[in-house]
């Protein structure tokens, strides 16, 4: 890209932006900067300027503009102060001098043509023209809205004067974009040359045909308002983005206001009220007022700048380097290609008003470096807007913040982006519920007679250092609350006589903890079982090596018969009730790969710690994910799908099912039969095992497969140890 190295802002850019940041106690600039370029290629465009270029002729000067800020930016203030303050003189000599000077010269020309060509008296053909230009109304230096017919029609009056330019000015824009994409339409026509095709109408007494004039005329526009009314997730932020891939993408200029740039969070009162009454406003408001009053002189009208050779190599050097970025893009992003593409066009067209408002005969590099610099901000703030909050997201947030659980017609009433038709929203819920997922939003769905519910939650990844937990010398009293981190968890169950919780209860701030399902206070984030018995402690280890854990044995531990707790801490902290705690608990241990006490399910379940025994780490493995297991939950219900499938496996014959699904069957099938080898079995008991697993799999290996390499390798086992 074009080395900006050192590149400062127009003067005109850079002062009248500051005053307006000063006036709307801003310190953002981009909305701002957009707006007044806007403005300045207004005045070039309303006198006609051109760029002189050789490879592609003579370029009219003209912007146009997307701006957009939440309400309170200052929107409205700084185009009334831009319309008032700094083209006030412009405007006024334009419309009483200007004007009417050379659309009287032109009116003549058209005149002395029409005498000639219909062999009439000059001065009736005068009052012919004069009475036509005189119906087409009066003249708009800027409208609001309007309709294709009567954009043309003031066309055809400009294009008898000769001078001018249709400006269009659309505040709140996402409020009134619907109502105006008839003449928005036509402005897509209008940015390149200021040229548009007219419209066939049938001929009569009561409504002649026009006499169709060659010549252009320039057209800008300035669209600004909120992004949460454009960008509302329905038909207008539909519509908005069906102009940007049809041409607005790459014809206009974007600002984006940051909120958060606000003077009022980085600045006190005393130094926001300095900047406001600052003599130097209106020393700059003064300054340019001036100037711009100035260019409002018919000395200056069709003002050409030529396009040095120099100044031409380097904007096609930046149009070069602009089409190589956008063939990096991948192919569905063709609104950003688009305007990434014809960035130095907008270069050139600004560039242009920047050596109009200096009143230079060239586009000096410094003008072509200058617009470039703001045509390339105006690029980040174009990313801005197509990486908005979707509708999708907002719902995901809202259902995450709103605290209480909500129903389909809460949503309709508080969102207005949320569709009423039931195949749009339960799309836009699929869609915020997947998209929640990845930013660690939760989406719980639930019916109560009929009503389908729904509560979010944003999930808090766990701290391993802040692991919750409780304890007290007593089984149901006094516990107090805590936080242990997970590598020195061992020294609380290793404690001799001590009881511990991975809850908190009310009054444990204090170590006054009643231990009672009523005192619980929501939030844990690891999850602790019993093996009892059945498992040896070195197969859970190996079964669970991939997770992160704890392991240490209880009193009735022996060699013979394994007895522990297993402490698992999970990927996100938890705030669950004691019904959907039982649910959550329930699909954990159906997923374990061997069997555990199901009274592990209750929230205020207490553990013993146990001076005497052993205790082994895991360190090396992640965390235990559990976004599957958490109850009325999509990825909770689709895993319950996929559970039904195996219900009818045991716990270790469904671990590896799931495996074998997706990883290499054989090993895994291996590995399977070592763990039964390792409980035990005899070899024959081994080989029906795997037989019988083998046969309920979808997927079955060969017989012979398993016989010619896993069942060998677990004989030879067996031979080893024999």
């Amino acid at each position: 890209m074009i080395d900006l190295t050192g590149v400062k802002h127009h003067p005109a850019m850079a002062e009248i932006v500051e005053v307006l940041c000063n006036k709307t106690q801003n310190t953002d600039t981009g909305f701002f900067q957009t707006e007044v370029a806007y403005f300045l290629g207004k005045m070039a465009a309303s006198m006609r300027a051109t760029v002189v270029t050789k490879d592609r002729g003579e370029i009219p000067v003209n912007i146009y503009a997307l701006a957009l800020a939440t309400s309170g930016y200052g929107k409205g203030h700084s185009v009334n102060i831009m319309e008032t303050e700094f083209l006030g003189g412009f405007k006024r000599r334009f419309l009483e001098d200007v004007m009417p000077t050379i659309a009287d010269a032109r009116l003549h020309e058209i005149a002395d043509l029409r005498a000639l060509r219909q062999q009439l008296d000059h001065d009736k053909a005068y009052e012919q023209v004069l009475g036509e230009y005189k119906r087409k109304g009066s003249y708009p230096f800027t409208f609001d809205s309007g309709t294709a017919p009567a954009v043309k029609q003031l066309r055809q009056k400009l294009l008898m004067a000769n001078c001018g330019s249709i400006n269009l000015q659309i505040d709140e824009i996402g409020s009134n974009l619907l109502g105006n994409v008839e003449v928005l339409t036509v402005f897509l026509e209008l940015y390149d040359q200021g040229l548009v095709k007219m419209k066939l109408t049938k001929n009569t007494s009561d409504n002649e045909r026009d006499e169709e004039l060659d010549g252009k005329t320039p057209a800008n526009m300035l669209l600004f308002g909120t992004p949460a009314k454009l960008l509302d997730g329905g038909d207008t932020e539909e519509e908005f983005y069906s102009f940007l891939e049809t041409g607005y993408a790459r014809r206009c200029l974007f600002g984006w206001g940051q909120q958060q740039k606000k003077a009022l969070h980085h600045q006190d009162a005393a130094e926001i009220y300095k900047r406001l009454i600052a003599p130097g406003n209106n020393t700059v408001v003064d300054k340019w007022a001036a100037k711009f009053a100035n260019l409002a002189d018919a000395a200056k009208f069709e003002w050409k700048m030529e396009l040095p050779d120099d100044v031409a190599i380097k904007l096609l050097e930046y149009k070069i380097a602009c089409e190589l970025a956008a063939e990096e893009l991948p192919d569905h992003e063709e609104i950003r290609k688009a305007e990434l593409m014809h960035r130095y066009f907008k270069a050139l067209k600004l560039a242009g008003a920047y050596a109009f408002i200096d009143e230079s005969t060239e586009v000096e590099m410094e003008h072509l470096l200058q617009a470039i610099l703001l045509v390339e901000e105006s690029g980040k703030a174009f990313q801005s807007i197509l990486t908005r909050e979707k509708a999708y997201m907002k719902l995901a947030n809202y259902i995450a913040s709103v605290g209480t659980e909500v129903t389909h017609a809460d949503l309709v009433e508080s969102l207005p982006f949320y569709k009423s038709s039931t195949t749009a929203r339960n799309e836009m819920m699929t869609l915020a519920t997947a998209w929640g997922y990845k930013q660690h939003i939760i989406i719980k769905k639930s019916f109560v007679d009929g009503i389908e519910f729904f509560k979010g939650e944003t999930l808090q990844k766990t701290d391993l250092n802040e692991l919750i937990v409780s304890y007290g010398n007593h089984w149901a009293y006094n516990y107090l609350s805590d936080k242990a981190p997970f590598d020195k968890l061992h020294l609380l169950t290793q404690q001799k006589d001590l009881h511990w919780a991975n809850h908190h209860f009310k009054g444990g701030e204090d170590g006054k903890g009643h231990r009672a399902e009523e005192a619980v206070i929501p939030g844990f984030n690891m999850i602790v079982l019993d093996v009892d018995g059945g498992t040896p402690v070195a197969t859970a280890l190996d079964l669970l090596k991939e997770y992160k854990l704890l392991i240490y044995t209880t009193k009735r531990h022996t060699d013979e018969e394994n007895r522990f707790r297993l402490i698992l801490p999970i990927n996100y902290r938890l705030e669950l009730d004691a019904e959907e705690y039982k649910e959550f608990m329930q699909n954990v241990l159906n997923w374990l790969p061997f069997q555990v006490d199901s009274a592990t399910n209750q929230r205020s379940r207490k553990w013993a710690s146990h001076a005497g025994g052993q205790f082994r780490y895991n360190m090396e493995g992640e965390l235990l994910d559990v976004l599957r297991f958490i109850p009325k939950t999509a990825k909770n219900e689709q895993y319950l799908q996929e559970y039904k499938k195996i219900e009818n496996f045991s716990n270790l014959e469904r671990w590896f099912a799931e495996r074998i699904a997706v990883g290499n069957r054989n090993n895994n099938m291996l590995r399977f039969a070592m763990i039964l080898v390792d409980s035990g079995m005899t070899l024959l008991d081994v080989t029906n095992a795997v037989y019988a697993f083998n046969d309920k799999l979808p997927n079955p290996l060969r017989k012979d497969e398993i016989n010619s390499s896993i069942l060998r390798t677990v004989a030879k086992r067996y031979a080893k140890s024999a």
